[in-house]
């Protein structure tokens, strides 16, 4: 009796441990899936902190995070389906039996602000995602001992079609939003947003206090610069840093810092406060961005000082790879800096190109995603485009659901109605011969 009950208590425990790990594993999967190129930035962010970034090719990072999330992703199917026992708690197992120490690490030396096990879906301080993942070890050392307790709900017969269709679905889902923009946006810039609010510091708030630094260049010899000291032209910039020099109420926008590189003013508010349009393209890299579709960005470009609108480029680039880019490309729109992080978070794209009106962002657009000359085919007051798009994350999360869950209750229909009749009767037929 005490030994049925202990198997009960078991039983009921590890398929709990089960179902937690599964929506986990599902949950940071997804994100990060959705946002490939946010894993890639912040798996170099991990390679730089370790002093190892020079020792890998520069596509390594994008692999792993592509990889790592469809592991994640199926590993947490396959849990909570209870198919691929073994497979899935050894995965399980090995995720949290690495995670687990390194989040430790993390949490004492802070190389990194965050681990970003959920993207910026949900950001967590290094000591959360230590507590978090401990009580996830324990779950997944948990099912690992007692995996045969795990309930089935696909029989063996068809977990290979449900293995196959995750795999695929979490690829296909990863490669799309890498060729376009991520489907869910998580940041602070997301469509709808107004960035001058957004920038805003309520009253009686105390602000955190920012500096921009200027790393520049002379004689071979690179040094920090701010505003107060920025030196004369003889030095050459190579980028810009923003340091957080005092914690206070932080906006969600704070660090959005337009420098002309024409002028060397701060051109922000200007921008921002313009009651018309204005186009920004935006290049983290300007030497590691796409060139393919540079003939449609002048032609923007064109169409912008045709009509009177804004048009600038952002980038953190030093002047030397601005002036390579223009001698490439042709490009005679004006650059400012901005940095390198700011832009990164901005537009998931190097380039990718933003519209924007009294300070509100309309549009974002991919590389692969541009206006063309037949879409800006008048001023964009007269245009569908010159609206601002509309998004709704609940629709695109019940899309993308819709996309996975139906094919797999298809499955699970196939599994009950047919599979699981066919084997009901061969057991009834061999125990009415026996």
């Amino acid at each position: 009796m005490e030994t049925e009950k202990l198997h009960i208590i078991q039983k009921v425990w590890v398929n709990a441990c089960r179902f937690l790990l599964g929506i986990t594993f599902i949950f940071s999967g997804f994100v990060k899936a959705v946002d490939p190129l946010g894993s890639f930035y912040k798996i170099q962010d991990y390679m730089t902190a370790f002093g190892i970034i020079s020792w890998f090719p520069s596509y390594l990072p994008l692999f792993i995070g592509i990889i790592l999330s469809a592991v994640e992703f199926s590993v947490g199917v396959f849990l909570f389906l209870g198919i691929r026992k073994n497979t899935a708690s050894v995965l399980a197992l090995l995720l949290m039996g690495v995670m687990t120490p390194l989040t430790f690490y993390l949490a004492l030396a802070n190389p990194v602000s965050d681990c970003g096990c959920f993207g910026d879906a949900w950001v967590l301080t290094n000591w959360q995602t230590f507590g978090k993942n401990i009580v996830l070890l324990i779950a997944a050392i948990s099912v690992f001992k007692w995996k045969e307790l795990l309930i089935r709900f696909i029989t063996v017969k068809l977990e290979w079609m449900v293995s196959m269709y995750t795999f695929l679905f979490v690829f296909v889902l990863s490669f799309y939003c890498l060729g376009h923009l991520p489907i869910l946006d998580f940041r602070p810039y997301k469509i709808g947003t107004n960035i001058r609010e957004a920038m805003e510091i309520p009253k009686g708030a105390k602000p955190s206090v920012f500096e921009s630094r200027f790393i520049m260049e002379k004689n071979g010899k690179r040094q920090e610069f701010t505003l107060e000291n920025y030196p004369d032209s003889t030095w050459k910039y190579i980028e810009t840093r923003t340091i957080l020099k005092e914690k206070g109420y932080e906006p969600p926008i704070h660090d959005f810092s337009m420098q002309s590189l024409e002028t060397g003013e701060d051109i922000t508010d200007s921008v921002l406060m313009d009651k018309d349009y204005t186009f920004l393209l935006v290049a983290p890299r300007i030497e590691n961005a796409d060139d393919s579709n540079i003939d449609l960005i002048n032609e923007i470009y064109d169409y912008s000082m045709e009509h009177g609108y804004g048009f600038y480029a952002l980038t953190s680039s030093p002047d030397s790879e601005i002036e390579l880019w223009r001698d490439k490309t042709g490009a005679e729109y004006p650059f400012c800096q901005m940095d390198d992080i700011t832009l990164k978070t901005i537009i998931r794209s190097n380039p990718g190109l933003m519209l924007i009106k009294d300070g509100t962002i309309l549009n974002k657009w991919s590389d692969n995603q541009l206006p063309d000359e037949y879409v800006l085919s008048d001023s964009l007051d007269k245009l569908e485009l010159g609206k601002q798009k509309q998004v709704s994350d609940l629709n695109t999360i019940g899309y993308v659901f819709l996309w996975f869950i139906i094919p797999l209750m298809m499955v699970i229909g196939l599994d009950i109605l047919v599979i699981r009749r066919r084997e009901k009767k061969r057991q009834t037929a061999a125990n009415s011969k026996s």
